[in-house]
């Protein structure tokens, strides 16, 4: 009894297996069966199965060229094209990429007062009254040392440069600010 179990399980296994390479290689080759029909120039196909007797469709019928397309046809052909396309639009232009580069505008020791000081009038721990060029970060305004990392960060993000930690140390007042952008854009009155 074990044994014929063991067999019948061999047996169903090795159907379930060969069933699946049996499906596909069936399918591809009625596949492939169609194809040939498909592509010969007679259409109808020579064998009586009932897959091959599908009716294609006079429109999705592949057509080959019988013989070498003459010089006035293919000339009457390009002359059609020309005639349809006859004038150039924008629409109808190959259009190339190009990229536009340029400097940035020029900076002057106003623009940059008015930058700096708009920055830290949107600063929430800046009253804006007590705010001048020559206020001192933590003196006058009564920020700690992070507010201070926290406004030169805010200046690094206005500007677009990186200011280092030594210069950083550096610039307690607005004007400081100024000067330190002014240097390093060369900008002078």
């Amino acid at each position: 009894m074990i044994k014929m179990a063991a067999l019948v399980y061999g047996i169903r296994n090795a159907l379930v297996r060969s069933s699946n390479i049996i499906l596909s290689t069936g399918c591809r080759a009625s596949v492939i069966g169609i194809q040939k029909s498909l592509h010969t120039k007679v259409l109808k196909p020579k064998c009586s199965s009932s897959l091959l007797s599908v009716k294609v469709n006079p429109a999705l019928r592949r057509n080959f060229a019988v013989a070498k397309p003459s010089l006035d046809d293919v000339r009457e052909r390009v002359l059609r094209v020309c005639k349809e396309y006859d004038k150039i639009t924008a629409d109808k232009r190959t259009r190339l990429p190009i990229r536009l580069y340029s400097s940035k505008d020029p900076m002057t020791l106003e623009l940059i007062r008015d930058r700096v000081l708009l920055v830290l009038k949107l600063y929430d721990k800046i009253d804006p009254k007590k705010l001048s060029l020559d206020s001192h970060f933590i003196n006058d305004l009564g920020l700690d040392s992070l507010d201070h990392v926290e406004v030169i960060m805010a200046m690094e993000d206005e500007f677009g440069f990186e200011i280092p930690d030594a210069d950083a140390e550096k610039l307690f007042k607005p004007g400081d600010i100024v000067r330190y952008v002014a240097d390093r854009e060369d900008v002078y009155e």
